[in-house]
């Protein structure tokens, strides 16, 4: 089984679980009133998106125990589905994207019917393949997705209200912030949660006392490729233009790294790992010519003196000194 690291879970039974959530609504409910100017909410948005995203993949690398290095690909697959659905063959923005998740969440079943079945850097390797075979495929054809050149995406609009500027776009991705951090957390609160957590802990194990390993393996993988293919469609159409970079490799590292960076089998700390590596290169552009080696360097620090993640290491350590 591909383990990086072991569960580590927060109690999910005490009276402060609800604390973080609040912090979270008053704190997206707030910041549109102090953001200076757009550039600001485009920052927060991208923040938003790889959250979602995020949290989706800390549900099978965390929780599940499975690596995915192509997780990129079901993003460029959403992000395509929508735009060529609505420039070219004119689909309304709502129903493009619904058919594209139907699409990738039928495409990761089959794939994970497949993949799922093999264990350590097999699986992760299988991921890869399947994400660089995505962006071979958004780059080739041309006809249908402008190539390397990409393409334009409509705007969005459902039920004929339009959702135009960074401001309107901002309360979208907010609001699907929340609900991503509300689902995630009880479905590892849930006896589903607890099956997760078995399985990752020992596959033979989880089989043993009853849980049907490979149907929870590819319900958490498509669960998750959904996800990744819903904040792709959006994504499109809130920049207006794509190019197969979206699918792109490095793409999926960044994904799995700020799982990894904020805490594996940790909601929130997907939402900190994603909030802490997409603002890090804005924040270190300013050191011109070593940025690069400055991000190196504090990835590094954190794996070495946080281990586990930033934030159940931080959680540990905080129990202990109140222990």
């Amino acid at each position: 089984m591909t383990s990086l690291t072991s569960p580590a879970t927060l109690d999910t039974r005490s009276p402060t679980r609800f604390a973080p959530l609040a912090l979270l609504v008053v704190g997206l409910v707030a910041l549109p009133f102090v953001l200076p100017n757009a550039w600001y909410f485009d920052v927060v948005i991208r923040i938003a998106v790889n959250v979602v995203v995020a949290i989706g993949l800390n549900l099978l690398i965390g929780y599940t125990g499975q690596i995915s290095l192509g997780h990129a690909g079901f993003f460029g697959l959403g992000a395509y589905g929508s735009a060529v659905l609505t420039s070219l063959w004119a689909w309304s923005p709502i129903s493009a994207l619904v058919a594209t998740a139907v699409v990738v969440g039928l495409l990761a079943w089959l794939i994970a019917r497949a993949i799922l079945r093999l264990q350590g850097h097999y699986l992760a390797m299988a991921t890869l393949g399947l994400g660089i075979i995505v962006t071979i495929v958004l780059t080739n054809e041309s006809a249908l997705t402008g190539g390397p050149d990409g393409m334009s995406v409509g705007d969005f609009a459902v039920f004929g209200v339009r959702i135009a500027g960074e401001r309107s776009w901002y309360w979208v991705f907010a609001g699907l912030v929340v609900v991503a951090v509300v689902l995630a957390s009880n479905i590892v609160a849930s006896p589903a949660g607890r099956a997760l957590r078995a399985l990752h802990g020992s596959e033979i194990a989880a089989r043993v006392v009853g849980i049907d390993t490979a149907s929870f393996k590819t319900r958490v993988f498509v669960l998750s490729a959904v996800v990744t293919a819903v904040m792709g469609s959006l994504s499109a159409h809130y920049m207006g233009f794509i190019t197969p970079g979206v699918a792109g490799f490095s793409k999926s590292v960044e994904l799995v790294t700020m799982v990894v960076v904020g805490g594996m089998a940790s909601v929130w700390g997907s939402v900190v790992g994603a909030a802490l590596l997409t603002l890090l290169p804005d924040v270190l552009a300013r050191f011109e010519g070593y940025e690069t080696l400055a991000f190196g360097v504090i990835l590094v620090a954190t794996m070495i003196f946080l281990p586990r993640g930033i934030v159940p290491s931080l959680f540990s350590l905080l129990t202990k000194k109140e222990g």
